[in-house]
């Protein structure tokens, strides 16, 4: 991307903020990461302690960025919600409660002054990464596509027509917080929720409910996903539980916007046909055939890119489609 009349190459700084980890980026408009740095989100202490590593994390990748003569034009956040897009404020992220109430943008605008700030809603924002740069690149027929995070919470984006479709009050897309059953694991504080049954808190939840003389609902999230990664049995039935009530989930969204294409990140990237392969047989059983038939279920083709891709979007694509570049 370097610039004709040899102007400085151009990037941003992507922050992909999650409720375990929060990985800080550099890339060009290509999605190309130019350097990255990764920390704990430590996301049940308050924001105002936890705040001041991302910011020095941050400069560090903003002076390597100028002692390389390139320009951060930028900053761009990939996050969960709920939130309010454009003003940028956390509302209640059931995976960051250090974080309720915190006007985000406007902390990063006092810090970086000179630097614009683009924040999106984290399945937005992974929906938008795979469409352009993963499942959806260079396919020109693609117009409907739904991505699912599957990290530590639930949440999608919906790409409808080619748009992300956010909704009157930035909340389309709030999946996790579906009820799929009356009783079950909790999600969004709400028993038998999507999120409850498939998110990496789900697992545990599962895992503590299957198996409790195991696991416990203070479990690690990494502690049961290791141990479907190794194939143990027990895991293993986790799994395949969560993927079945993936697919149950999945099956409502496919009979209700019929798209062409549902990719699911994190989760499903590292443990692939563990979890899909129950999502997808759940997903034929309960959906239209119709609708099942044209509905390809992939996982993120970025991989463990996704959430280093996704950090760039909201600045790539911007609130209304306004690029960050010139």
């Amino acid at each position: 991307m370097v610039e004709r009349n040899s102007r400085k190459l151009q990037s941003i700084v992507g922050f992909d903020i999650g409720g375990t980890k929060t990985a800080i980026v550099e890339g060009t408009r290509e999605a190309e990461i130019l350097q990255r740095e990764e920390l704990a989100t430590e996301a049940g202490r308050p924001f105002e302690e936890t705040f001041p590593r991302i910011l020095q994390f941050a400069r560090r990748i903003l002076e390597t960025a100028a002692g390389a003569g390139r320009e951060v034009i930028a900053l761009s956040v990939s996050i969960g919600g709920p939130l309010r897009i454009a003003e940028g404020v956390l509302i209640d992220p059931p995976h960051l409660p250090g974080w309720h109430g915190v006007h985000l943008k406007a902390r990063l605008e006092q810090e970086f002054p000179r630097l614009p700030v683009f924040i999106e809603h984290d399945g937005n924002a992974g929906a938008l990464a795979e469409f352009h740069f993963g499942a959806g690149k260079g396919r020109a027929e693609l117009r409907h596509l739904i991505f699912l995070t599957f990290g530590t919470g639930l949440g999608a984006g919906l790409i409808i027509n080619g748009q992300v479709l956010h909704g009157a009050t930035d909340t389309a897309g709030e999946v996790g917080h579906l009820r799929l059953a009356w009783e079950g694991p909790t999600g969004f504080g709400k028993a038998g929720s999507w999120e409850g049954f498939a998110s990496g808190q789900g697992l545990v939840e599962l895992a503590a409910q299957m198996f409790p003389r195991r696991w416990s609902q203070g479990s690690a999230i990494r502690e049961v996903v290791e141990a479907m990664l190794a194939d143990d049995p027990q895991a293993l039935a986790v799994a395949a539980e969560a993927g079945k009530w993936m697919g149950r989930g999945m099956a409502l969204l496919v009979d209700t916007l019929n798209p062409q294409m549902i990719v699911l990140g994190s989760l499903a990237v590292a443990l692939g046909d563990r979890v899909l392969a129950p999502a997808r047989q759940a997903l034929a059983e309960e959906a239209l055939p119709q609708a099942a038939a044209a509905c390809e279920i992939v996982p993120a083709r970025l991989g463990k890119r996704i959430g280093d891709v996704a950090s760039l979007m909201a600045a790539l694509v911007g609130e209304k489609r306004q690029a960050a570049f010139p």
